[in-house]
């Protein structure tokens, strides 16, 4: 097609191509290792893919009911009973989304209102500040602290004013590891008590927290959990993040808003994976099999680096590993993955690239979620450099 004649402002000036398609297409172009996008390279356990292929051979390939169907919310709302001691009604509380980032953006489209504010933390994912922008609301950037990543909640309170309307939260946290504390929880409930401020909170690495760490749910808190949505994915629980299907979680009143947003912006979701994955949630155990699994990916991907000249930063949860180079190259972050992934065949993100002014401190992040004999062959290459 030519070039259209139509003249127009863009909503989204500042957004481009997100790094994650950028580092896959140059892995993909130079047959690099991907450790670069967040998906593991090993399927889903056999049991679902069964159970996914029996429901559509049962006829279940018509519409759900576009909050999800009944017995998936149930079976989330037994869920989080049962880990977080959180009562949720599966009617009125629990909608299944088209993913996480679908659920992120419902949220923010169906409680933002233009010149509102909206605060999230630095570095921070990339699907926050676009979908604020989009509803004319303002982003605030509040930074984590280095080398733990940690929030200051000092600076919070600074940030905080009448105009703002919502606050992102994402623990376990994408880019860097980190996750927040009880501590943290409890500061975060005074900044807000007695304001109109909403919550929400990216929960999708929820069962990835490591060395004994607990995970700290803003529904383990009453008073966070009472003005907050909260959104997981089956995506990263069940090694299917090509499925597309997560989850939110709200007070009635909340998410009787996002459930207006959601009916005209993907109104239903797949529905045999929404069979399948209802009957898959009654099987016991996967939760602590999940974070053994990547807590042991964790140790052999920093053991392996231990001995080499990568610098690495702590991960405490999710499945990305953050490093510092200096002892490699005086390269800018982004130029330095580049030369990664065309020279020594590993491909991994800059984390400037989650920092609103390309902030470079020199790290970057590298996926751990991949196959025994992926992450041996990557670790042998970076252990070089």
């Amino acid at each position: 097609m030519p070039d259209t004649p139509v003249s127009f402002a863009s909503r989204l000036p500042d957004v481009g191509t997100t790094i994650f398609t950028v580092m896959s297409a140059l892995a993909q172009q130079h047959g690099a290792i991907n450790l670069s996008q967040g998906f593991p390279d090993f399927d889903a356990p056999a049991d679902l893919l069964a159970l996914l292929d029996q429901a559509a051979r049962a006829g279940h390939n018509q519409y759900a009911p576009m909050a999800g169907l009944p017995v998936l919310r149930e079976a989330i709302a037994e869920k989080v009973q049962g880990l977080y001691g959180a009562a949720f009604d599966p009617d009125t509380e629990i909608t299944v989304t088209a993913g996480a980032t679908q659920a992120l953006f419902t949220a923010i489209a169906a409680l933002v209102h233009p010149g509102d504010e909206v605060i999230v933390f630095a570095p921070v994912y990339d699907s926050y500040a676009p979908s604020v922008v989009l509803q004319g609301g303002k982003v605030v950037y509040a930074t984590l602290q280095q080398p733990d990543w940690r929030p200051d909640w000092d600076e919070v309170a600074r940030l905080i004013t009448p105009r703002t309307r919502m606050i992102i939260l994402n623990t376990p946290h994408n880019p860097t590891g980190s996750v927040w504390t009880a501590d943290d929880m409890a500061r975060l409930e005074a900044l807000v008590a007695g304001t109109d401020i909403v919550l929400l909170s990216d929960e999708v690495y929820e069962h990835m927290v490591f060395d004994q760490a607990r995970h700290e749910s803003v529904l383990r808190h009453p008073r966070l959990a009472e003005r907050s949505l909260v959104v997981s994915s089956f995506g990263k629980t069940y090694h299917i993040t090509g499925w597309k299907v997560a989850y939110c979680l709200a007070p009635r009143a909340l998410m009787a808003e996002f459930r207006k947003a959601h009916q005209f912006i993907t109104f239903t979701v797949h529905t045999p994976s929404q069979v399948a994955l209802a009957e898959f949630m009654k099987r016991p155990g996967w939760y602590e099999q999940l974070k053994a699994l990547y807590q042991g990916k964790r140790d052999i991907f920093r053991q392996a680096l231990a001995g080499s000249r990568f610098e690495l930063l702590p991960c405490q949860g999710t499945y990305f590993q953050c490093v510092r180079y200096s002892a490699i190259s005086d390269q800018g972050d982004r130029a330095f993955v580049e030369r990664l992934t065309t020279e020594h065949g590993v491909a991994a993100i800059p984390v400037s690239a989650f920092y609103p002014d390309g902030r470079d401190d020199g790290v970057i992040r590298f996926c751990f979620a991949k196959s025994a004999a992926t992450l041996e062959k990557a670790l042998e290459r970076l252990i070089r450099l």
